[in-house]
């Protein structure tokens, strides 16, 4: 990896950084905490969101026609995200102990933790689960994805793409073919930094 890419990373590294400790100064703007993956808001603040629930009857009277027509569409899409989940799953089980390659933990991209927020009402909360769930498999499933072009075709394209994988930045170069021989085992097993980003090294910390 060159000296030019080696800084943009760093510097991407420690964007993600300052990105967290700003969502982290958001705990205090709108009063409430995680500590042990638990979320926990002031009674105040949990009295002001109860205010702001809008009634189930609201809900439904507010929404067009058409977007409730559509609703079973969007969820019968559940029937395909649980079962790439389930072959997610699997896949890793089986496949990574083989190729050395370290699970993608699905925790840390599927959260439901809007439920805990009191000025949804059960419809809202529902719609915000299943969504957080759906987005959660997918991100999960394109992170395996990734780990496993990485083992078997870390080589960039040579056209343009609208967006780039996590692990994309240690791929060859479309094209250099003597680093690809060279070097193509070394890359395959080359995860490092997800071992050390799992150890808690350079992580911003919680109180």
């Amino acid at each position: 990896m060159n000296e030019q890419l080696e800084t943009l990373l760093e510097r991407m590294q420690s964007l993600e950084k300052e990105i967290l400790r700003e969502l982290q100064k958001k705990e205090m703007e709108f009063f409430y905490e995680v500590r042990q993956g638990k979320i926990r808001f002031t009674e105040e603040a949990r009295a002001r969101h109860r205010l702001l629930s809008k009634r189930f009857t609201h809900y439904i009277r507010d929404s067009r026609f058409m977007i409730l027509l559509t609703t079973p569409v969007i969820w019968s899409c559940i029937i395909p995200i649980v079962i790439l989940d389930v072959f997610m799953v699997v896949y890793q089980a089986i496949c990574f102990p083989i190729y050395g390659i370290p699970k993608v933990k699905r925790a840390d991209y599927i959260r439901l933790d809007r439920r805990h927020l009191a000025y949804l009402n059960w419809a809202e909360k529902f719609n915000c689960e299943y969504c957080g769930y759906a987005n959660g498999v997918l991100a999960c499933a394109s992170e395996v994805a990734a780990r496993t072009e990485q083992y078997w075709c870390p080589i960039k394209h040579a056209l343009r793409m609208k967006s780039m994988h996590s692990r994309y930045r240690f791929f060859f170069d479309y094209g250099d073919a003597e680093h690809y021989r060279q070097q193509i085992e070394k890359v395959r097993r080359s995860f490092e930094d997800i071992d050390k980003a799992e150890s808690g090294d350079g992580e911003v910390k919680r109180a």
